[in-house]
């Protein structure tokens, strides 16, 4: 089968379209015929291998010396290990594993769930890692409250469309910051109101917020707490760019002095695999309540390609990658 491969840290030069093994389902797993996949962050900095301990992930997630990208997958069960009771072959599913760029895939039972019939396979790619995290991140680790004020910062990228909609779904009056050429965008997905970063910063601006949403990582933990109401809270998902352990452990140190002797709290987070919760977000979409952006779709053959522009930092919504056909 063919399977994108990488087997050097670098630029997206260093992807390579590749014949490797079709992989075969352990006893827990399902082997997915990839339709739809889509790449996060996460994915390009493993590919760079910058700081060097995201290379020890790396490793981890595709053997010594090789990577193998992409953990949203969508697509049809081909087949089901011995212990496999929730799926049959043919069913559509969605959800994570380990090497979403390829034409086939195996991802544990418990990690994916069925694909809605109103969902296509390019928007139930798009939704493992970044609806998980802003569902997840709102409603478990923020507790957003209906009637509260939330602030996106990154309301057009990944995690950000995402978050302006599951903040609409609870309830809270949502502020998403972009930039000039998302305003519109932003507003159309919910969001109350739009400031435009660059002629604005929020953390200037008078007014304050029950809970910030930080998927950016361009701000500094004291700035932040500063924009939260009394009991407010802060929530960081995203990374700077140029990203630096040192920088990492300086800002998590920081949040954790800063919250310890306020009642306004600045914490980071990270998603947790949960099946039900993907289901949940498959149904917000089949209600209306919810549509996936998707800002591109690329090929598997022009994977190097839509890791640039994920690189880039500037896409909106999504970035999707189909496979068999699916374009």
């Amino acid at each position: 089968m063919k399977a994108i491969v990488y087997h050097e840290h670098g630029s997206a030069d260093v992807l390579k379209l590749e014949d490797v093994e079709k992989p075969v389902p352990k006893d827990n797993e399902v082997l997915i015929k990839v339709r739809a996949a889509s790449i996060n962050p996460l994915d390009w900095r493993l590919m760079r291998g910058e700081p060097k301990i995201i290379r020890v992930m790396a490793k981890l997630m595709g053997g010594t010396g090789t990577g193998r990208p992409g953990v949203d997958v969508a697509g049809e069960v081909e087949a089901v290990g011995s212990n496999v009771k929730k799926f049959k072959v043919g069913d559509g599913v969605f959800g994570s594993c380990v090497g979403a760029l390829a034409e086939y895939a195996c991802a544990g039972e418990a990690k994916v769930t069925l694909k809605p019939v109103g969902v296509t396979f390019e928007q139930a790619a798009s939704i493992n890692v970044a609806g998980l995290t802003a569902l997840q991140g709102l409603r478990d680790k923020a507790k957003l409250q209906r009637g509260e004020k939330a602030l996106i910062n990154g309301a057009a990228g990944g995690v950000g469309t995402f978050a302006v909609q599951v903040a609409k779904h609870l309830g809270a009056e949502v502020t998403g910051v972009c930039s000039t050429r998302n305003v519109e965008m932003v507003r159309s997905i919910g969001a109350d109101r739009t400031i435009d970063y660059t002629k604005e910063d929020f953390v200037n601006l008078p007014e304050r917020y029950d809970v910030i949403f930080e998927c950016v990582g361009n701000k500094s933990p004291s700035q932040l707490q500063s924009v939260l109401k009394p009991n407010g809270r802060s929530i960081g998902v995203g990374a700077p760019h140029d990203l630096s352990m040192i920088g990492l452990l300086a800002s998590a140190i920081s949040a954790m002095r800063l919250s310890m002797f306020s009642d306004r709290k600045v914490t980071s987070f990270l998603a947790k695999g949960n099946a039900d919760d993907l289901a949940f977000i498959g149904n917000l979409i089949v209600s209306g309540e919810l549509t996936p952006v998707i800002d591109r779709v690329y090929d598997l053959t022009e994977c190097a390609d839509a890791m640039r522009h994920l690189e880039e930092g500037h896409a909106r919504g999504k970035v999707i990658v189909a496979v068999g056909g699916e374009r």
